[in-house]
């Protein structure tokens, strides 16, 4: 956790970032092989499968803003209120910080500003 927190601090030092409204992400069931992208809005909360994602902000470089995200998620796994994952996502290096679940997999695709 403090290596994310040591790489996005890196990457608001050397480069301009902005927030975005919200983040595409891509879902995986790794039991029946079917990945599911869905689009998100900052606060909303989505469900795939059991897992109930909510997206706390996401962040871009403005000078690319397609290029490289990262999203702060937290992820609970059904109706427990124990959080199963809690911590910022990386576009480009998602193992950096992995969801670990034995069922599904989430990462982030890119932010959304509109």
């Amino acid at each position: 956790m403090t290596a994310v927190l040591l790489i996005a601090s890196a990457v608001c030092a050397s480069a301009q970032t902005g927030k975005a409204t919200g983040a595409l992400l891509r879902g995986l069931d790794k039991v029946s092989g079917t990945p599911i992208d869905f689009s998100m809005k900052v606060g909303d909360t989505v469900e795939l499968g059991k897992l109930r994602v909510t997206l706390g902000e996401c962040r871009y470089p403005t000078d690319n803003p397609s290029g490289d995200a990262y999203a702060w998620l937290v992820i609970r796994d059904g109706n427990d209120d124990q959080t199963t994952f809690e911590g910022w996502m990386i576009a480009s290096s998602p193992a950096l910080n992995a969801l670990d679940h034995q069922r599904y997999d989430v990462w982030v695709l890119r932010c959304t500003t509109d």
